[in-house]
């Protein structure tokens, strides 16, 4: 009975492409972060001065509208170069590649800032399922699910120790009226909080956490824990 409620709600969606996210990829690549930026930063030792920074970028938009290029969806993100690649045997793939692109971001004073940014690709499956008949999600469906995805995420995320400060997560909501550079300046925000974060350390002081641009408060879908996906058993099997 729960299983069928979860199924005509389809909650049961959100939630299984965030944990397949994370434990398909995230939980793999994540881990070899900072090695990675440390590499770059060794051979570049003046694109990656913050150490903070050291992080994959997660794009998160409500929407689910994903660019394949970055530089599409905002002319001052720019590809630099491609990140030191993690190569491994994966359900029977021989030296299955997984990489992570460096971007510069230009700021408002023209000052470029470079990081490893990408989109939560799941999202592209939960645009593709609102566009398909079959699936018959409409955009209010297919917004509370993104929500879910993100919320569910990030209570994965937090609970992993090997995914710990390899990350973070910027979910937002696009205006309505198009904005140019608006995508620049959402990660703008992320990098300016990563640089104060690093300055409290370096100084000695407690650093404040910043919340997120929207943070869980904000994506409160008001789902019950009972309304939740649940599991088929409850006796450990």
């Amino acid at each position: 009975e729960m299983s069928e409620m979860s199924e005509r709600s389809k909650q049961n969606v959100a939630h299984g492409l965030a944990w397949s996210y994370y434990v398909g990829y995230l939980k793999i690549v994540l881990p070899q972060m900072k090695k990675s930026m440390e590499e770059f930063s060794r051979a570049n030792p003046n694109l990656l001065v913050c150490r903070k920074t050291w992080k994959l970028h997660i794009l998160v938009p409500l929407s689910c509208h994903v660019y394949d290029e970055l530089e599409k969806a905002d002319s001052n993100i720019q590809y630099v170069t491609d990140l030191t690649e993690t190569t491994l045997a994966r359900a029977g793939t021989k030296k299955r590649v997984y990489k992570h692109s460096l971007y510069a971001i230009r700021d408002e004073e023209n000052q470029l800032w470079h990081c490893a940014v990408e989109y939560a690709t799941p999202l592209q499956s939960l645009y593709a399922m609102s566009q398909d008949e079959c699936a018959a999600f409409s955009r209010e469906e297919r917004l509370e699910q993104a929500k879910l995805f993100y919320r569910t995420l990030e209570e994965i995320l937090k609970g992993s120790k090997e995914c710990a400060d390899a990350y973070r997560l910027i979910a937002y909501e696009e205006p309505e009226e198009a904005e140019t550079h608006f995508l620049s300046r959402e990660i703008m925000w992320h990098l300016r909080q990563e640089h104060r974060e690093e300055i409290a350390v370096l100084e000695g002081s407690q650093p404040h956490t910043p919340s997120t641009a929207l943070d869980s408060a904000e994506l409160n879908l008001q789902i019950s824990v009972s309304d939740l996906p649940q599991p088929l058993r409850t006796d450990g099997f």
